[in-house]
C-alpha cells in the first residue's frame, strides 16, 4: 500500500480550494470507435481458470470488522444494455440481467456503473463507427433499479451512438426512473456538471469524464459526453478538475467519486500517466477513482486515503471473450464508507454468461483472486481471502 496516508481531511480541504465555476472549452485526445471487443453475441464458455495461489485455507467474513458503517458502496465495470441484450429481454423480465447477483446487488445502499450506450428507440447509427449500443428504457430503467443502480457515468464513447434525440432521452429516462447520471448533457456545463445522490447515510457527488471519443464532446450549444484530456501533466485538465471539484464542495458531499473512462481496450495494467492522473485526483479531495474503459480488469491501489479502481471491467455485455484476458469476468467492487471516506472494499467474483452476471465460484473465482492481484503487485496493495472473495483494508494502508 502506499505509505502516504494523508487523512481525509486533508483531501476534503483541498476540494474547497478549488475555483468557482466548470470551464467549458474542454479538449479531448484521439479515442474514437475502439471498441473491438463487439464483434458478435457470445455465450460464455467459463473455462475452469486457474489456482490463486491462496495459502491455507479461506478465511471467514471479515466484512466491517465490527466498525460502524455509514453505506455501503458497489462499483462496477461496463453495463451495455444494447443489441443481444435488449433483444434477450422480450422475453425475460427486466431483473433478469442480474443473474445470481441481484440478492448482493439490492443488500448494498446502492451501485455506481459506467452506462456503455443510451437508452432511446430514436435515432440512426452514427456514421463511421463499427458498434452502435442502444437499450430500450422501458427495460433498462426498470432493471437499473432491479439493480439497485443508484448512478450511472455517461462520460463514454457510446452514448452518443444514435445522436443527439438518443442522448437526451438516456437523460430523461434515467431522471425518471430516480437514477443519478453525470458525464453528459444537453451543452458543455450540463455535461461537466457533478451528479448528487444519497445511499444509506451518506451523500456522494459523483464527476464522470472521458478521453475517449472528442467527436462526443458536449460544446457551447451542442449535446455530447464531457471529454477532458485525463493528465496530470495537462494545465488545462487541471484547472477543469479544480473547478469542478469546487461545484462538488457546493453539494457538501460525503464522498466523492471520479469516474473515468479512459485509456485502450485490453490492456490489463495500466498506462504510467493515468496511474499518475488517478492519484493526483485523489490528492485533490476525490475519495474513489471509478476507472472503466479496456473491458478487462485492472489493478486496485490505495493512495493518500483514497481508492482508485482502475478499471472495473465489464459486468454485463454481449461481448465476444478474449480466452487470454477473460473479459467475461470481473468483480463487484464493494466499498464500506466511514466518516466519509473509504474503509473497506471487498471484491465479489462475478462472470458474465448468457448476457447476465453471475457469481463466479471455483476455477473461475480463483482465476479472477489470482490476476487481480498479479495486476495490483506493482501498487503493493494486500489482499485478503474472505471465501471467494478478497477484501482490502484502506484504513491499514
Amino acid at each position: 500500500m502506499d505509505g502516504n496516508s494523508a487523512p481525509s481531511t486533508t483531501r476534503r480541504g483541498l476540494v474547497a480550494g478549488g475555483a468557482a465555476a466548470l470551464l467549458g472549452g474542454c479538449l479531448g485526445s484521439p479515442g474514437g470507435d475502439s471498441d473491438g471487443c463487439s464483434t458478435t453475441a457470445a455465450e460464455r464458455a467459463g473455462d475452469p481458470g486457474s489456482a490463486d495461489g491462496d495459502a491455507g485455507t479461506a478465511t471467514g467474513s471479515t466484512e466491517g470488522g465490527g466498525e460502524a458503517v455509514d453505506a455501503r458502496l458497489g462499483f462496477v465495470g461496463d453495463l451495455m444494455l444494447g443489441r443481444n441484450v435488449d433483444e434477450a429481454r422480450a422475453e425475460d423480465p427486466p431483473a433478469a440481467v442480474w443473474g445470481s447477483v441481484q440478492g448482493r446487488l439490492q443488500d448494498l445502499d446502492g451501485v455506481v456503473a459506467n452506462l456503455e450506450g443510451c437508452l432511446s428507440t430514436r435515432g440512426e447509427p452514427r456514421p463511421g463507427r463499427t458498434y452502435h449500443f442502444r437499450a430500450d428504457p422501458a427495460w433498462a430503467v426498470p432493471a437499473l433499479r432491479a439493480g439497485n443502480v443508484a448512478a450511472c457515468a455517461l462520460a463514454n464513447n457510446h452514448l452518443l451512438d444514435f445522436g443527439p434525440a438518443a442522448l437526451r432521452d438516456t437523460l430523461a429516462a434515467l431522471s425518471a426512473g430516480d437514477v443519478a447520471a453525470a458525464g453528459a448533457g444537453v451543452d458543455r456545463a450540463a455535461a461537466t456538471a457533478p451528479a448528487t445522490f444519497d445511499v444509506g447515510g451518506v451523500r456522494v457527488a459523483l464527476l464522470s469524464l472521458t478521453d475517449q471519443a472528442p467527436a462526443y464532446a458536449a460544446g457551447v450549444g451542442t449535446p455530447g459526453v464531457a471529454n477532458v484530456p485525463l493528465d496530470a501533466r495537462s494545465r488545462h485538465a487541471r484547472r477543469l478538475v479544480d473547478v469542478g471539484l469546487t461545484r462538488v464542495r457546493a453539494a457538501d458531499p460525503d464522498l466523492v467519486v471520479a469516474s473515468l473512462h479512459w485509456g485502450p481496450n485490453w490492456v490489463a495494467v495500466p498506462d504510467a500517466g493515468y496511474r499518475a492522473f488517478g492519484r493526483w485526483l485523489i490528492e485533490q479531495g476525490v475519495d474513489v477513482v471509478h476507472g472503466h474503459s479496456a473491458h478487462v480488469v485492472q489493478g486496485v491501489e490505495t493512495h493518500a486515503g483514497g481508492l482508485l479502481l482502475h478499471d472495473c471491467g465489464d459486468f454485463v455485455d454481449d461481448y465476444v471473450v478474449k480466452p487470454e484476458l477473460r473479459n467475461d469476468r470481473s468483480f463487484l467492487f464493494e466499498v464500506s464508507v466511514a466518516d466519509g471516506r473509504p474503509t473497506r472494499l471487498r471484491l465479489v467474483p462475478v462472470v458474465i454468461r448468457g448476457r447476465a452476471v453471475h457469481a463466479a465460484d471455483g476455477g473461475e473465482a480463483a482465476w479472477l483472486r489470482g490476476a487481480i492481484r498479479e495486476r495490483s503487485s506493482t501498487f503493493d496493495t494486500e489482499f485478503e481471502r474472505a471465501g471467494e472473495d478478497l477484501v482490502v483494508d484502506v484504513d491499514d494502508c
